[in-house]
């Protein structure tokens, strides 16, 4: 891997850890369009450049969430019993996201990117929070529910918490109690999604020099690195700043990542 593109993959890593602990976000929707960016700017196989950000993408959550659930468990806020109940669904739907992806050609697989990361920023932009309605469902129910957002995560390469954390207030979890729960839910997302991605991805012709299946072992170096080291620097600094401000140009920022995606998805079509 030459100079440039480790650079590039510095800068990202710093930027989406300090991102992530600025704004209590995962890094999944940033990293995904920027390696797609920076892979195809180097020439990569286009039908495998969108698998290979999306698997990468997931595989750094493993990483950065260590941090982000340590800090939360200090502060007792994780539900553990939540995740307890949510682990069995979110493993095994992890596992079959990333072998759905592999059915799907780029093309499809950039559309539906587009089209998530577009409702999750409508999300944010709007900052409406569901009415909590009900209790947690029992542990059929909570199985299923983890499913969903495993399968999802490990199609779109993120940590569930746009799907996790909505679920969980909508079932009278507290607001902080569901971001921290979410937190450590991303471990068992991304330890099941990355072994999926490297399973299946072991079965692909044509991957590139330092490719472990899907995975781009270069870019999950060095962007794990550097966003762990400035996750805890963005955490420190969401205290002096306008977070809920920050969300919305966030938001827009999305729309436009969203938009790059549906575009390498036209150019594919």
């Amino acid at each position: 891997m030459d100079l440039t593109l480790i650079v590039a993959f510095l800068v990202l890593g710093a930027a989406v850890g300090f991102a992530a602990g600025l704004l209590g976000i995962g890094g999944g929707m940033l990293l995904v369009p920027f390696i797609t960016l920076l892979l195809t700017a180097k020439h990569f196989n286009p039908e495998l450049i969108v698998h290979m950000a999306i698997a990468t993408s997931l595989a750094t959550i493993m990483f950065t969430s260590i941090s982000s659930v340590r800090a939360h468990h200090q502060r007792g806020a994780v539900s553990w019993h939540i995740v307890k109940l949510l682990a069995p669904g979110i493993l095994l739907g992890s596992w079959i996201g990333p072998w759905i992806g592999k059915q799907m050609n780029s093309t499809m697989l950039a559309t539906f990117f587009g089209i998530f990361v577009m409702s999750s920023a409508t999300q944010m932009l709007l900052d409406k929070k569901p009415s909590a309605a009900r209790d947690l469902p029992g542990t059929g129910g909570m199985f299923a529910a983890g499913g969903g957002i495993g399968i999802l995560s490990g199609l779109v390469g993120a940590g569930g918490g746009f799907v996790s954390v909505p679920f969980m207030s909508w079932c009278n979890v507290k607001i902080h109690n569901a971001v921290a729960t979410s937190a450590a839910l991303g471990f068992p997302i991304a330890l099941a999604g990355t072994l999926s991605n490297v399973y299946y991805g072991l079965q692909m012709p044509g991957l590139p020099q330092g490719s472990l299946g899907f995975i781009y072992l270069p870019a999950l170096l060095v962007i794990s690195a550097a966003s762990v080291c400035t996750a805890p620097l963005g955490a420190r600094t969401a205290h002096r700043l306008p977070v809920k401000s920050l969300k919305k140009v966030f938001a827009v920022m999305l729309y436009a990542l969203a938009a790059y995606m549906l575009y390498k998805a036209y150019q594919g079509a």
